[in-house]
């Protein structure tokens, strides 16, 4: 019976592939498409992916049902809580400047079946998420006409009620994804241009709505007769910011499109910046003069700003309205279609998913495999599927996405820079220099034994520490920690930190509610798990980071990630249990995938080890103190018979 259990090894074996990264090329500017797209590009796909209909119907539905005038205060703390999300991505976008956004961040940095978790949920939430927009479109097109597109398909084709299946099948909805899968396959310029003629029109719109908003504006009707500004109070204002946070989502299209930037170093972070700048003061403005125009109780959910321009006389301007948010809904929908068959293709350039989403076509230099699958895919799922009830599963998708570019940003701070070692040229002999520090695991080779004493000296003079060792004010009270490799507590202190966010926020969202725990019990656990988030961050902290690189660099880290990951994991809490349950299967369907093709088709799997062709030479096994072993290896794996074996003869000093 015993032999049938796995071995330990195997085990470790196994624990390994999962968690092993990706390894980058050395030429990271290298690629297959088209580098064409400049920081306005990058901004203006930014903007398209996050002002939408959200900002004709997202703000008068938070301002009359949650929040009230105070939905001002809801989308800055909204946006401020996104900026901490987006620094992240900005980081990681001028540091690897390659196409799949989280997917890619979380494969360098903390291992590959969490990195194809990521990008499996981030698949589906653009193909929910564009074909929601698509069929808003059409219904907000259909009711410009009294909804008479609905009537003849419903009259002429007729309708079902079968669950999970929409009452009528939405010809339009269909028809402008597969319009806008064929500009997209043109090429990322052509992508481009075509955003920004939307894009101009849209903000053409919103610039009319703030000139004549704040002509018709009225002071009074944030007064306390009309309810005051914030009458649903601090409650009020939170519950506003949890649903105006998912306004923002959309700016990681900027990471996608970082292989296709000129200079990706400079342009996304500045792009990510911008977009989610212009994005916030726009959201917050048109709130402004939306409350201000008229009574915060009186708007109307559906159309707020359509409705207000025509309660107060200017029943025209409704039609610039309706062709702003037509206008902004069309950059949404190129922002889903831009960026999923590039995610697609990262994963299967990877081995990851199937080889067919990988190849490039060579003249528009675009994933058009991806395009045409998943748009059609997008627009079958928009024509027959009722998508309301999987609307939600877009919050999940990206809300776990953030947390792991966020924990991803921590543990790759904190990790040494690898460095490249150029190859001996023939018939040399490797000459490893011992003033390099090592590699994350790996054995550390020194040409003699002389070296490595010369190492000691300047690692215990403190002169010089590498990213992941702990501070030199901190060993004298944790020199315990320093017997570890360079990065390791790092990580499990990220580990530690997340799982305590977790309960912390399990405690927060379920303490009174579901688990009914009294005043006490509720009270410690918070104070517990408060103290295990803080001392996790208190340790990352004392331990030293990559200081001045080329690229943007977030600030006040491990604080702004930390802060990232526990508010993504509070709103992912907040989510209905059937979220969580459709979110599971789909898990499960992803591990088939990555069981049953990925983890046997990895690049990182068929990668082979380079051998190293040395005579003879030390190895010294990292420890701390300053006393090691040091043996000698020959180049055979076994020992010649009859002779004594030297591997395991080792020297003291």
């Amino acid at each position: 019976m015993a032999r049938w259990l796995p071995r330990s090894t195997d085990l470790t074996r196994f624990c390994q592939k999962l968690n092993r990264v990706k390894t980058l090329e050395d030429d990271m500017m290298e690629t297959s498409f088209n580098r064409c797209l400049s920081t306005i590009d990058l901004t203006l796909l930014g903007i398209g992916g996050m002002v939408g209909s959200g900002l004709y119907v997202l703000t008068g539905t938070v301002a009359k049902e949650i929040a009230g005038p105070a939905v001002i205060v809801s989308f800055i703390i909204a946006g401020f809580a996104s900026l901490l999300a987006a620094l992240c991505y900005a980081e990681f976008g001028a540091r690897v400047p390659k196409t799949g956004s989280a997917y890619m961040f979380t494969y360098v940095s903390v291992g590959e079946i969490w990195a194809f978790l990521i990008g499996w949920n981030v698949l589906l939430e653009y193909m929910i998420g564009g074909a929601a927009v698509a069929r808003a479109w059409s219904g907000y097109l259909d009711s410009i006409f009294n909804h008479k597109i609905k009537n003849f398909t419903e009259t002429h084709v007729g309708t079902w009620q079968v669950p999970f299946l929409a009452r009528y099948p939405d010809f339009l909805a269909a028809a402008i994804l597969l319009v806008a899968t064929a500009f997209i396959s043109f090429g990322a310029k052509v992508s481009s241009w075509l955003n920004h003629v939307f894009s101009a029109i849209s903000m053409g719109v919103i610039l009319f709505i703030l000139i004549m908003g704040f002509v018709l504006a009225q002071p009074r009707n944030w007064s306390a007769q009309e309810g005051g500004f914030a009458p649903y109070g601090l409650s009020g204002i939170m519950a506003g910011t949890a649903t105006c946070f998912y306004a923002f989502v959309g700016f990681d299209v900027i990471a996608a499109s970082s292989e296709e930037a000129r200079n990706p170093q400079r342009a996304v972070p500045r792009a990510i910046a911008f977009s989610l700048g212009l994005a916030t003061g726009a959201y917050i403005l048109v709130s402004v003069v939306l409350t201000l125009m008229v009574p915060w109780h009186t708007l109307d959910p559906d159309s707020a700003l359509a409705d207000a321009f025509y309660r107060r006389g200017y029943a025209w301007a409704g039609f610039l309205v309706a062709a702003g948010s037509i206008c902004a809904m069309n950059t949404v929908l190129l922002s889903n279609l831009f960026s999923l068959p590039r995610i697609v293709y990262a994963m299967a350039e990877d081995g990851l998913f199937f080889r067919v989403f990988a190849r490039v076509h060579p003249r528009t230099q675009v994933p058009v495999v991806g395009i045409v699958v998943f748009g059609l895919l997008m627009a079958l799922l928009a024509l027959v599927f009722d998508l309301e009830a999987l609307v939600q599963f877009l919050s999940i998708g990206t809300l776990l996405a953030y947390t792991f570019v966020a924990a991803s940003i921590i543990v790759l701070r904190f990790q040494q820079q690898k460095v490249d070692i150029p190859a001996p040229a023939a018939g040399g002999r490797p000459s490893p220099e011992p003033h390099e520090g090592p590699s994350t695991g790996e054995l550390k080779e020194y040409e003699s034994f002389s070296d490595k004493l010369q190492l000691v000296d300047r690692d215990k003079s403190k002169e010089h520490r590498e990213p992941g060792q702990l501070k030199a004010a901190f060993e004298p009270y944790l020199e315990f920690l320093s017997d570890f490799y360079p990065g390791e507590v790092v990580t499990v202190a990220v580990v530690t930190l997340m799982v305590s966010a977790i309960c912390l926020c399990s405690i927060l969202v379920f303490g009174n509610t579901h688990l009914h725990l009294p005043t006490w019990s509720y009270s410690l656990l918070l104070v517990l798990f408060s103290l295990g988030f803080l001392l996790s961050l208190l340790l990352i902290w004392a331990h030293e980071q990559q200081h001045s690189t080329q690229t943007f660099q977030i600030p006040l880290v491990p604080l702004s990630p930390a802060l990232s990951i526990i508010l993504n994991i509070y709103l992912m809490l907040k989510l209905s249990y059937m979220t969580w349950l459709r979110f599971a299967v789909w898990l499960l369907l992803g591990l088939l995938v990555y069981f049953g093709y990925g983890i046997w088709h990895s690049k990182e799997n068929l990668r082979e080890p380079r051998p190293q062709r040395v005579s003879a030479r030390y190895v010294v096994f990292p420890s701390s103190s300053l006393e090691e072993r040091v043996q000698a290896v020959q180049p055979g794996s076994q020992p010649a018979a009859g002779l004594p074996d030297t591997n395991t003869d080792d020297c003291k000093r």
